[in-house]
């Protein structure tokens, strides 16, 4: 429930604002992923070899094609904040809704983590290595970077998605700079594929494994649904934005692999301790490279957790809306007309992880959330099909060769668990047992406090069957 203001005697209901254009889209999307190219991915070739990092990534790139493509359709229809959980609201039902937002707000909150974490490392490693000064710690630059980026999206969506645009392109540039600066026609004078590539280190079982972390090079493009109720023209600006959006980022993960693993040997790249791949690749060719990674790799960072805050407070404030969460959180900004409880309150947990956990556990907690709610994908899409066929209602976009995606996405989800379980196994069976205990708890007391009736916001026709 939103707050209400008094206008002329009457109560008048704040929403939030469409401001949004195909360009702020597809900063949200790129902006939230692109820190993956620079982090993270890497750990993926520590479980399969060079090799298997590249075939995790482009089996990942065709499961996220798939998520990018029903996204596009169901988002479209359904022009409201929350994305996934919004569509599960009008698909499935109560639980799954409520599960469907969990799994959102935590992929974004822990992304948001590891983001923050990286940038005030960064700025550790950046002062040991260009400045040679003393070490620094790194916690207050987090915390910093964590609050003004708070403080950006409380003032509103449209400066803070611009400000994702301009950094997010730079990131992306220093990225393109990067792979012309190693000569890629000239091998052998800075990439050493020759040398320093091998086979599979692992075998397949390897490559399977490495389909875990394949997922950051593109965890959160289906964070644009979550720019659903703000875009002015939902049935172009969110399939454009975020099949432009999958499309540069096929491209910087292709450019990012070939780079780091033809100038830094394969078993450093894989390393746990190895933060940031890209950068470590730039200092050893120049110093003007370094510091271009440098900055790139704290643009991606900075704009991750941007676009993290506003996805995450989006569905928060969504589900309190709709009184699964209490409706205090379910409030607008009477003048910045954004969702200010909902960011304010989940700052404090993104800070906790970021301070605490260590960077693999972090991304593995973002990792899990996501997969859980891309498994819910397929059934969704099977379901709003069923429902609602072509041409009963109105689509702004129709993806095709249904059911293909749908099925594809849901195979390589349940490959990608059994990976997940190679490496994190009690992380994959504590989240489990996590969320059957929150829908416990959602069934048997918050569900009283639904309003099932005002959750259905689209004026369509009854579904099929019903």
């Amino acid at each position: 429930m939103t707050d209400q203001v008094v206008a002329q005697g009457q109560p008048k209901s704040i929403n939030l604002l469409k401001v949004l254009g195909p360009a702020h889209v597809w900063a949200l999307g790129v902006g939230i992923v692109l820190v993956g190219e620079f982090m993270g991915w890497n750990y993926a070739v520590g479980k399969g070899g060079a090799y298997g990092a590249l075939i995790a990534c482009w089996v990942i790139g065709l499961l996220y094609t798939c998520v990018a493509m029903i996204d596009s359709e169901i988002t479209s229809t359904v022009a409201a904040a929350g994305g996934q959980y919004a569509q599960a609201k009008h698909t499935v039902g109560p639980l799954m809704a409520f599960n469907v937002g969990l799994y959102l707000v935590l992929a974004y909150t822990m992304l948001e983590a590891a983001d923050i974490q990286v940038a005030g490392q960064l700025v550790q490693i950046g002062a040991l290595d260009m400045l040679a000064s003393a070490p620094v710690n790194w916690e207050p630059y987090t915390i910093l970077c964590l609050a003004i980026l708070a403080w950006l999206n409380y003032r509103g969506v449209f400066m803070t998605l611009t400000v994702n645009f301009v950094i997010t392109a730079a990131a992306f540039a220093s990225i393109v700079l990067l792979f012309f600066a190693v000569k890629p026609w000239s091998p052998g004078e800075i990439l050493q594929h020759q040398e320093l590539l091998t086979g599979l280190p692992y075998g397949w079982l390897g490559v399977i494994a490495a389909l875990h972390f394949g997922i950051w090079f593109y965890l959160g493009i289906e964070g644009t649904c979550q720019a659903a109720e703000e875009v002015r023209s939902p049935g172009r600006a969110l399939p454009l934005g975020t099949m432009s959006g999958m499309i540069t980022l096929l491209i910087a993960a292709a450019l990012t692999w070939y780079v780091a693993v033809g100038v830094l040997p394969w078993e450093y790249v894989g390393w746990d301790l190895e933060l940031a791949p890209l950068y470590d690749a730039a200092k050893v060719v120049s110093l003007p490279l370094q510091i271009l990674l440098f900055v790139g790799t704290i643009f991606s960072a900075i704009a991750s957790a941007n676009g993290c805050i506003n996805d995450a407070s989006r569905a928060w404030f969504s589900m309190g809306r709709d009184r699964y969460l209490p409706a205090w959180f379910g409030a607008v900004h009477p003048r910045y007309r954004t969702p200010f409880r909902a960011i304010i309150f989940l700052i404090p947990i993104a800070a906790i992880f970021a301070l605490q956990i260590p960077l693999a556990q972090i991304i593995t907690f973002s990792i899990l959330s996501g997969l859980l709610g891309y498994t819910f994908m397929p059934i969704n899409m099977y379901k709003f099909r069923k429902k609602w066929p072509l041409g009963s209602i109105r689509r702004g976009y129709v993806h095709p060769f249904h059911p293909l995606p749908a099925v594809v996405l849901l195979t390589l989800c349940i490959t990608t668990y059994f990976a997940v379980y190679l490496g994190y196994g009690r992380q994959l069976l504590a989240m489990m047992a996590f969320y059957i205990v929150v829908s416990l708890w959602f069934a048997f007391h918050r569900y009283k406090y639904v309003r099932r009736g005002d959750q259905f916001t689209m004026a369509w026709p009854r579904p099929r069957g019903y």
